[in-house]
């Protein structure tokens, strides 16, 4: 328990820390015109680094998303366009269009118990301690700052944990010593066995569908 404990406080620190600013979804609702030619499509796919969904965002907790904005400007997550997008943001542009799209998703609540994960892909979480952060139902993150994942498009969370073990790539990879440390443990075949299950889960997050040119 304490060694669980010390990992979902280094994860913590290494998410970084929240934007202490005021949120706005009616502002942020303004300046989303650069998330929704991915984000608000569905089924929409990219190509880098290889083809996979986008991740679905409406719903997802805005903590979150600040962080992950954070890191993409910083380059601790690297990603050219990622990158050159979040980098036109200032704190205020991250917090609003985070707030909005915590917002925008208005689908049930996930149940605290969620269907039993085969026992091969048991046996892998349990080693890799995912639900000391994400939660049994991997949908109620112990904080905010972390990322509800149940349900989200599976080829997409195979290539998000398959970049923590990606090093020495100036286009690639996420810095993340405790999630590196976590996935570095598993094949890539296991990693996408764990994302497949995942992927199946009940979820609180979505794609709302949104016109490219408004």
């Amino acid at each position: 328990m304490k060694k669980l404990l010390q990992i979902s406080l280094a994860l913590a620190t290494a998410f970084g820390a929240f934007s202490a600013q005021a949120q706005d979804v009616k502002a942020g609702e303004r300046k989303i015109a650069m998330c929704i030619g991915c984000h608000g499509i569905v089924g929409y796919q990219a190509s880098f680094p290889e083809i996979h969904k986008v991740p679905m965002i409406s719903g997802q907790n805005a903590k979150y998303i600040v962080a992950a904005l954070q890191a993409y400007a910083k380059g601790d997550r690297k990603h050219p366009t990622m990158h050159g997008i979040a980098a036109s943001l200032t704190e205020q542009d991250m917090a609003d269009v985070a707030a909005f799209y915590e917002q925008q998703a208005k689908l049930p609540a996930v149940p605290e118990s969620v269907p039993a994960a085969p026992a091969n892909v048991a046996e892998l979480l349990t080693k890799g301690a995912c639900v000391s952060c994400h939660g049994a139902n991997f949908s109620k993150p112990i904080d905010p700052s972390y990322p509800k994942i149940a349900g989200q498009h599976a080829d997409y969370l195979t290539v998000a944990l398959k970049s923590y073990k990606t090093e020495r790539n100036n286009n690639v990879g996420r810095s993340n010593g405790v999630m590196a440390g976590q996935v570095k443990q598993f094949s890539n075949a296991e990693l996408k066995a764990i994302a497949k299950y995942i992927s199946t889960l009940p979820s609180e997050l979505a794609t709302v569908p949104q016109p490219k040119f408004r």
